[in-house]
């Protein structure tokens, strides 16, 4: 065949034999095809496409942090597990503390109805309820979880204070611990209570024609009426009994001038009453016209010079400061000249889980003292019962005090059960949902990353083990082309 005008032939032929280019050429292609190839099955073998830094230096380094958060996010699953253990734990023992007690509540009960009960049956109630309470110490002392205590107050907030009328009640998890010193507490405003008193003497003659009380609190009404030759002595008390049997919070007395005054037991703004006499001056301004006496004030004060809140007498520190949840009670009078009351001192030892894959992601829970002599303290009871320990009910006056500290000691635990669901509940058994969520989108994401997807790379694989034989075939082939120098020799 004529080739076209212009063109030139050219012929491609070897005909040395110190270099093969052939050769190199198709060693090259082999060489690189066989590295795809070895590749190809090390991805295959591993299932994972990136072995070493060299197959993807980001990728890499993307992926060991994705493991290492998928490690983490195991790990805090499991520690959220074991806290849900722990909790379960502590509530049922929580749970015999409250059977106990309401077990003692009805000996209590029993043991108030003085009218049927004799010696013997009041010792025998005692008794019992001894035997409870020094059953409430043993579960309080060897409730444990492992080795870890939970109820003997090692796990919750030690608070001490120095200052007379100075009380700690309580903190939260929340709260920081104090600095050596303690917290400073400065009182500017001590907590009232709201009383009145009368204008107008209460005199026998007023007594004797029948001189009517109203008195109203908390949707309460006593209505009363003295009657002739009574003396303001059993006025008195007949105002008092008829305030107690109505379960009216309120004190009634004459002072050294004949005036009447009420005064509420509890302090603060949110108790108030009213007052009508059929005398104007009396109690009331008019006569048989209500007047509503003014609530008292509640402390107001800093802690550790941190903005609290007041109610009543007690000083609660401020939401988002270091004193978060702060309790404190001041039950004197504060001196303008000196404000500061006392200090406060804190030891946190709330028991921390670590519920999260990274730094700082912790959860705090405290665990309160439940022995018998750390519960129901400060409950003002006419026998002087300081906690659950003292308790005697082999009087009428002991059983019912009691049964005050008893029902502020179940409120205690109740309150303490409720605060451990809530743990449970809203904290972690949420974080155990989301985290498994969080772990297996990591997961996912990883495996982006990192394994091999054997569909593609099976076929990657056969087109490089095609190339790898072609190659080794055409290295063959491109070793034979030097013989043909040979037929130079014939």
């Amino acid at each position: 065949m004529t080739p076209p005008l212009g063109a030139t032939e050219e012929v491609a032929m070897s005909l040395r034999i110190n270099h093969n280019l052939a050769a190199v050429n198709s060693h090259r292609n082999l060489v690189t095809n066989d590295a795809r190839l070895s590749k190809t099955l090390e991805h295959l073998s591993s299932g994972q496409k990136i072995n070493r830094g060299a197959d993807g230096p980001a990728a890499l380094v993307i992926s060991e942090q994705m493991r290492g958060q998928v490690a983490g996010l195991t790990q805090a699953i499991m520690n959220s597990e074991t806290a849900v253990s722990m909790v379960q734990t502590t509530e049922a023992a929580l749970n015999e503390m409250s059977s106990l007690m309401i077990s003692m509540r009805q000996l209590a009960i029993h043991a108030a109805n003085e009218g049927a009960n004799d010696q013997t049956m009041l010792e025998a109630d005692q008794a019992e309820l001894a035997n409870a309470l020094n059953t409430m110490d043993r579960i309080a002392r060897t409730s444990q979880f492992g080795r870890k205590p939970l109820l003997d107050g090692s796990n919750g907030i030690n608070g001490i204070t120095s200052g007379e009328q100075l009380a700690f009640l309580g903190a939260t998890n929340k709260t920081m611990p104090s600095p050596a010193s303690g917290y400073q507490v400065t009182i500017d405003q001590e907590a009232t209570q709201a009383r009145t008193q009368g204008t107008v003497a209460l005199t026998q003659n007023m007594i004797d024609l029948g001189e009517t009380f109203v008195i109203r609190e908390g949707g309460k009404t006593v209505e009363l009426t003295t009657q002739i030759g009574e003396t303001t002595e059993k006025v008195q008390n007949r105002i008092n009994d008829a305030l107690r049997g109505d379960g009216l919070k309120l004190d009634a007395y004459f002072d050294e001038m004949g005036m009447l005054n009420l005064i509420h037991k509890d302090y603060g703004s949110k108790a108030n009453f009213s007052v009508t006499s059929s005398t104007a001056g009396v109690l009331s301004g008019m006569s048989n016209v209500p007047t509503q006496v003014q609530n008292g004030l509640d402390v107001a004060g800093r802690i550790g010079g941190e903005v609290c809140t007041g109610d009543g007498q007690v000083l609660t520190g401020g939401y988002g400061t270091i004193v978060d949840g702060l309790q404190v009670r001041f039950t004197g009078v504060v001196d303008p000249q000196n404000p500061e009351v006392g200090r406060v001192s804190l030891e946190s030892k709330a028991l921390t889980f670590q519920v999260g894959g990274n730094h700082n992601q912790t959860v705090s829970v405290l665990l309160p003292n439940l022995k018998s002599d750390q519960i129901a303290v400060r409950v003002d009871n006419e026998s002087g019962f300081n906690s659950l320990r003292d308790l005697d009910i082999r009087s009428f006056q002991g059983a019912q005090d009691a049964l005050l500290l008893l029902d502020e000691a179940i409120d205690q635990v109740t309150k303490t059960r409720g605060e451990l669901g809530a743990v449970q509940k809203n904290t972690l058994e949420t974080n155990i949902n989301s985290l498994r969520i969080a772990k297996e989108s990591m997961i996912s994401a990883e495996s982006v990353i990192r394994d091999t997807d054997m569909a593609e790379e099976m076929s990657d694989f056969t087109k490089n083990q095609i190339m790898t034989q072609s190659a080794t075939a055409m290295l063959a082939q491109a070793n034979q082309t030097p013989n043909n120098v040979l037929t130079l020799l014939k």
